[in-house]
């Protein structure tokens, strides 16, 4: 048997998909998995030993459609990965998608007549009468009633998927033979979508609207050992707070300088994460340290706090590290795990993208509070670390259900 792993995103999408990859690989099914060409996604899988096709530009390279227009023709590029995930997808007997490979992916498993699931580590981003969508307006488009209640609101953002995407994606369809789709967001979710969220930190509320496998969060266990020279700063002192915004590249450039100020005005020593938004020191005292690409599943447990964008990945990490947390969501999910973050008391939310000294002060306070430390330590404990096993005992299931 062999199985198909698609994704195209950051690092929060390439991780967990690692994590279901090896897992499904121990129940002795042949897996491949196509990826971003970015260099660190690709050591990332060599270290693991999963075959790598690489598709589409480098992430690294892509920015934020700024227009309805750039978003169509994204979705029009997105779409063309057809040819290159076809290929990987020969003599496979399931695919799976993950992050923006989903606008080619499902076509593909169509067009093989192979089982297809769509997954997404984020609830926010499913229909539920439960919780509000999140704001996808379309220039021109009326902004719906202040009273409209959640189902009318997922209606709305049906239609802006319709808008935005229908065209693009049912003219490529089109060129490969597929009949077009009427609703682009049920296409690309599915009926029975899967969510792999940790049950406390993204909990799923059942709902009659739409069938969820709520798997767990995948997690590939890291075992390399943290570099020497952050070891020896770590062992220098008392731990320090952790900031960093991972594969966001939009980050202020002064977002640095003011952050180390605030720890610093906390007595603590810092601990920068370079990420895409290329991160650096302001000086050179000894109790600031800068670092690239890590194992947080190592670092976390040995820092005061992590001030991080809110990433689906970071969050879980720090959570099942015992860590405070301070979000700073930048976009897309992250605004969400902001304020799981702050409704479980493991840290605190920042309100929007753009710290200030006094903005990061307050939410640092919230962080290093002895009670916040507590909570965090306490929640550790029940973070399950099973989520990728089971979602891949349901995949290898699924090849025989019908398409």
């Amino acid at each position: 048997m062999r199985v198909l792993l698609s994704t195209y995103g950051s690092r929060g999408d390439v991780e967990p998909l690692l994590g279901l990859a090896v897992r499904v690989r121990e129940l002795g099914v042949q897996v491949r998995m196509c990826a971003p060409p970015d260099e660190e996604f690709a050591r990332r899988l060599a270290d693991v030993g999963v075959a790598m096709v690489p598709i589409g530009p480098p992430m690294g390279s892509m920015v934020a459609p700024s227009s309805s227009a750039e978003a169509s023709r994204r979705v029009s590029d997105l779409a063309a990965l057809f040819d290159e995930i076809l290929a990987a997808a020969a003599g496979c007997d399931a695919l799976l998608a993950t992050g923006m490979a989903h606008f080619a992916s499902r076509s593909v498993a169509e067009r093989l007549a192979i089982p297809y699931v769509y997954a997404t580590f984020c609830p926010f981003l499913l229909p539920s009468p439960y919780q509000a969508p999140p704001p996808l307006l379309l220039p021109g488009q009326p902004a719906p009633p202040a009273n409209a209640g959640n189902r009318a609101l997922w209606h709305l953002n049906a239609q802006s998927f319709n808008r935005l995407h229908r065209e693009a994606l049912n003219a490529h369809r089109a060129s490969v033979g597929l009949p077009p789709v009427d609703d682009v967001r049920s296409f690309l979710l599915t009926d029975h979508p899967w969510l792999a969220t940790d049950p406390v930190l993204g909990p799923w509320r059942e709902t009659a609207d739409l069938d969820v496998v709520h798997t767990g969060a995948w997690i590939l266990p890291d075992e390399r050992p943290l570099p020497a020279d952050l070891t020896a700063f770590l062992n220098a002192g008392e731990p320090p707070v952790y900031v960093g915004f991972g594969s966001m590249r939009g980050v202020r450039p002064d977002t640095a300088r003011m952050a180390i100020a605030v720890v610093r005005g906390q007595g603590r020593r810092v601990l920068v994460g370079r990420g895409w938004a290329h991160l650096s020191l302001i000086d050179d005292g000894d109790d600031c340290f800068l670092v690239g690409e890590v194992n947080q599943q190592a670092l976390f447990g040995r820092v005061a706090a992590v001030v991080h964008h809110g990433g689906a990945g970071t969050t879980t990490a720090a959570a099942r590290a015992g860590a405070p947390q301070v979000v700073v969501p930048q976009a897309a999910d992250q605004p969400y795990w902001a304020a799981r973050v702050a409704d479980l008391g493991i840290g605190a939310a920042h309100d929007g993208p753009t710290p200030t000294i006094e903005s990061l002060t307050t939410a640092l306070d919230v962080a290093l509070a002895p009670e916040t430390r507590a909570r965090a330590m306490a929640l550790a404990g029940t973070i399950r670390a099973d989520g990728a096993a089971a979602a891949a005992t349901l995949l290898i299931d699924h090849v025989d259900r019908p398409c």
